[in-house]
């Protein structure tokens, strides 16, 4: 007894330590675009994010029970077997988050979390039917290709109707540095959103946990009370130390993009998790805000997707899922083969790689004051050009400005070609009519012959 109830301990304090690290891993999804444009300054940034999170977490909690009560058939597992399949998989999903943050790689810790568990849960119990694959499916691995596509087309029509409103063509400044003070408002609601969907994972973790193990009953689906409150201000603290790296990454990428652009991928970004924290869906914030930052780059005319730079982050989202469960597979083998020791050599090595790669990140330590200053080539996921090209309308104006010039050139060269003929023809009649006036003037100062003779 006394065993199981150190390992629900272990189990709590290592979700909570994955509530962190989900939270200064998703950090920029929601204040890389604010601090790359100047609507925000990056440490006011991520506390306004770490209060959002904080409140956000209390909105909801269809997630958690979509985790508590979805993707692993609990009931077939003993909680003998299921405790340390929870500890493993937590390990599995949290050194891949300390290791795409030390890469600076925007990758899903949603993923990272159900990875973790899949791969710790089918090693565990060494049977596939322990998984609710139907479930995984509809509300996981569906809503991961789903909502980034549906997130990039709502950025895309958003970031279209932004330029079409405000677009000018007196010369007049347009307004849109004023999208800035929107984008405060927009990149809060992602913190919020934020809050609202991630913070409630790990919540469906610790419930799942505590229903194993006896301290809940099953048919209460709700979290506790203490555990709300302790993951949302797990997730928010975690938000506040900032994701330097990820921030600098996606940041590149952000800096040249319009505040309307930044609007409007933020706009879609945080309408679509809140739609989807409503059904229960748990999906990955970085997808969505990455496919929202796509939609806006092609939005915008002049602005540029690199294609190649999607598809290396797209590798990284598509590897999450077996490599966390390749690492919590491991962690629970080690806990099958030695069983109590196994759980105390799993929690060595989890302090020893997660104190390693911690270690390793000070040799280039990315912080506030140095995020925005040297950025990753992997973060330049959009591109606008300095000279964009013109619109078809404004194509359209040219063209007919040009016609007018040209008309008008044409009247002035025939009119002073006419202009010259009528001048010549004047002079040559006035010549002639001078000839013929010599010609009188010479006639009539000839002496007749009549006269000579006289």
């Amino acid at each position: 007894m006394e065993t199981a109830a150190l390992i629900v301990v272990l189990v709590i304090a290592l979700a909570l330590f994955f509530d962190f690290t989900n939270g200064f891993h998703d950090t920029a999804n929601a204040m890389a675009t604010p601090i790359a444009t100047g609507a925000l300054k990056p440490k006011v940034a991520v506390l306004l994010a770490a209060c959002l999170n904080l409140v956000g977490a209390f909105l909801s909690t269809e997630v958690s029970k979509t985790i508590s009560h979805g993707i692993i058939n609990e009931d077939a597992i003993s909680s003998s077997e299921m405790l340390p399949i929870i500890f493993a998989g937590l390990i599995g999903a949290i050194t891949w988050n300390m290791l795409t943050w030390l890469l600076g790689l925007p990758s899903s810790s949603s993923h990272a979390l159900f990875g973790g568990l899949i791969g710790a849960t089918i090693v565990g119990t060494m049977s596939l039917s322990s998984i609710n694959f139907g479930e995984v499916l509809g509300k996981v691995v569906l809503p991961a290709v789903i909502a980034p596509f549906t997130a990039g087309v709502i950025a895309f029509a958003a970031t279209r109707l932004a330029y079409l409103l405000t677009r000018r063509y007196d010369s007049k400044p347009d307004g849109r540095d004023g999208f800035r003070w929107g984008q405060i408002f927009t990149s809060s609601l992602v913190a919020l959103a934020h809050g609202t969907n991630d913070a409630q994972k790990t919540m469906g973790v610790i419930t799942l946990t505590l229903i194993v193990a006896g301290w809940q009953s099953s048919s209460q689906e709700d979290p506790y009370t203490w555990v709300v409150f302790a993951c949302a201000f797990a997730i928010a603290l975690g938000t506040y130390v900032g994701g330097w790296r990820i921030i600098r990454t996606l940041g590149k990428g952000l800096t040249d993009v319009k505040p309307a652009q930044g609007f409007s991928a933020e706009t879609a970004t945080a309408s679509t998790i809140l739609a989807s924290s409503a059904f229960g869906f748990a999906l990955s914030t970085t997808q969505v805000a990455s496919g929202s930052v796509i939609g806006s780059g092609l939005g915008r005319r002049g602005s540029t997707v690199r294609w190649r730079t999607v598809g290396r982050i797209a590798i990284g989202w598509l590897l999450t899922l077996p490599a966390a469960g390749a690492v919590g597979a491991v962690a629970a083998l080690i806990v099958t083969w030695l069983g109590g020791w196994g759980v105390f050599i799993d929690a060595v090595l989890a302090v020893i790689i997660i104190v390693g790669l911690f270690l390793r990140s000070r040799r280039d330590e990315v912080n506030a004051s140095n995020a925005m200053s040297e950025v990753a080539d992997s973060g330049l996921a959009v591109k606008v050009k300095r000279n964009p090209p013109p619109t078809r309308r404004q194509r359209r104006i040219a063209r007919e400005e040009a016609r007018l010039r040209a008309e008008e050139e044409a009247r002035v060269k025939a009119e002073a070609k006419a202009a010259a003929k009528a001048k010549a023809k004047a002079d040559a009649k006035a010549a002639g009519e001078r000839s013929k006036a010599d010609a009188a003037a010479k006639s009539a100062a000839r002496p007749s012959k009549g006269g000579d003779k006289k």
